[in-house]
């Protein structure tokens, strides 16, 4: 079952909906939904000092999600992230990241992601592209989804989930700073991988 159509394009209307051949669980996840942040994941991965991985996440942010099950392409997203929430297990690290180095969080506290299309890449495996936002700039951001469900929780909330993935360099946003090895390289890699796993509740 899937929630984005693999057409994007204003010209589909009500009119060219066939209702017939609608799937009627697909179409009762129409609806707004809050992202739920205690059961979802922001996280990133950096390549530190050419040799390993370095893991964290953000603990605060919300977002929400738009969902047409009727015309999936009308599907939106939109997520803001505190960036004074950044955790990499490392209280030393997280101050460096948030000082004028990195993240300058005094002066852009959030970071923001806004959806403008979407495609089915097959089976439950979509694509969604938006805009990033970090320190003021805005750089196109895709990101590769899976749709992994909807369900009524135990407490009667209609939840639906998803799992994403994507990779940025971190460096067309401005974020510059590193430092050279002595046996070549640098400490902190360009690329980044950005995970996203996503828990959302139908609002009432």
């Amino acid at each position: 079952m899937g929630i984005f159509s693999r057409k994007n394009t204003d010209e589909t209307t009500a009119a060219t909906v066939d209702t017939a051949t609608v799937n009627p669980g697909l179409a009762a996840l129409t609806g707004e939904y809050a992202i739920d942040p205690a059961h979802s994941t922001i996280g990133f991965t950096a390549r530190h000092a050419m040799v390993t991985n370095v893991k964290g996440k953000f603990g605060d942010f919300s977002g929400s999600l738009l969902l047409d099950g009727v015309d999936p392409s009308r599907s939106t997203a939109s997520i803001d992230v505190k960036m004074d929430s950044i955790d990499t297990g490392s209280a030393d690290r997280d101050g460096h990241l948030k000082s004028a180095d990195f993240f300058r969080t005094d002066e852009f506290p959030l970071m923001t992601f806004r959806s403008t299309s979407a495609e089915a890449l097959g089976g439950d495996d979509y694509r969604v592209s938006g805009e990033l936002s970090i320190l003021g700039v805005t750089k196109p951001l895709t990101i590769d989804l899976e749709f992994n469900g909807s369900a009524k929780d135990p407490f009667g909330n209609e939840r639906v989930g998803f799992e994403g993935k994507a990779e940025i360099l971190r460096s067309d946003w401005g974020l510059t700073w590193n430092a050279a090895l002595e046996t070549g390289g640098v400490l902190i890699s360009d690329k980044i991988k950005l995970n996203f796993d996503i828990s959302a509740i139908k609002n009432a």
